[in-house]
């Protein structure tokens, strides 16, 4: 009886843990490699709060089993030290979902944000305030922790990621405005790719369609390709074309360089397996929205 009921106590405790799983599965690493005076500890330390931060919070009140955890990257690379236990860095966030009914991890984020600067100092716990400003390095990363989740729901559902984009822009607005270049990637006029125009875009109605895109292109695209790779495919067709009409209309637009830049080398392989006239038709849209470098799509008949 005794035994049974220890069992019972162990599989109760399994399942609230379950039930209380936090939203990301997030892979740290801090590099160091230009750093000449830094002791490495401080940096190993980093990653380990920088990981706890991002996996150990609630960020949302949705429960989540393990295995539904979304998958996310960060990259952090220190390239300089500006004195203080203050520290430049460049960093790269990868966010990725594992389409339905098969293994394959689909991206649907990837982006180098090169204006990271914050202090921190060894064994330093990075809190978060979600009405309060504390330092840079706990707004960058709970930015980033809203956008993920966002970004992640908006394949879910149509703008399902609208409340925490919104947090995100709360975490932007709370950014003292006297902090200057020890805040860089928060202003519109740091630059036309940052933190700012991101958030900007996501959130501007007159770019809801790159938001209907992702419901579209995931959930009745890459979620079918295993059922019917050929609808699947249309699908996405479909979803480039709309893309392009607003490309036409915003050319500039940060928000469709974020797409192509996670969904670029997904977009090239998924059509080298179609029809010839399928091939056509994605050349010449992507060719059009991606201008930068249109040959490189080129590959696609290749096979």
């Amino acid at each position: 009886m005794r035994k049974a009921f220890v069992i019972f106590i162990c599989c109760l405790a399994m399942a609230v843990g379950n039930l209380q799983a936090q939203e990301l599965n997030c892979k740290v690493q801090v590099l160091t490699q230009r750093l000449q005076t830094a002791d490495p500890k401080i940096f190993k330390t980093m990653e380990t709060s920088v990981f706890e931060y991002m996996n150990n919070r609630k960020w949302t009140d949705d429960v989540f089993l393990p295995e539904e955890r979304i998958e996310c990257n960060i990259l952090i690379n220190v390239t300089e030290e500006l004195g203080g236990n203050f520290y430049k860095a460049t960093a790269s966030i990868q966010v990725s979902r594992t389409a339905f009914n098969s293994s394959y991890n689909t991206p649907i984020f990837n982006y180098a944000d090169k204006d990271w600067v914050f202090e921190y100092n060894e064994f330093q716990q990075i809190v978060y305030n979600e009405n309060t400003f504390i330092d840079n390095l706990s707004s960058m990363l709970g930015f980033y922790a809203y956008l993920i989740i966002g970004l992640d729901y908006d394949t879910y559902s149509l703008k399902g990621g609208t409340p925490y984009f919104n947090k995100a822009q709360t975490i932007l607005n709370n950014i003292p405005p006297n902090l200057g270049d020890k805040a860089p990637g928060w202003r519109p006029f740091d630059s036309q790719r940052n933190r700012y125009w991101m958030i900007e875009n996501l959130l501007n109605p007159k770019y809801d369609v790159m938001r209907e895109v992702a419901y579209q292109y995931h959930l009745q695209g890459i979620d079918k390709m295993y059922e019917n790779p050929s609808s699947a495919r249309q699908v996405i067709l479909n979803s480039l074309t709309q893309m392009q009409r607003m490309a036409d209309e915003y050319p500039n637009a940060m928000i469709l360089q974020l797409f192509l830049n996670a969904k670029r080398e997904e977009l090239i392989n998924m059509f080298q397996g179609a029809s010839p006239n399928e091939k056509t038709q994605a050349i010449n849209l992507l060719k059009k929205l991606d201008g930068t470098d249109p040959e490189k799509y080129d590959v696609i008949n290749k096979r």
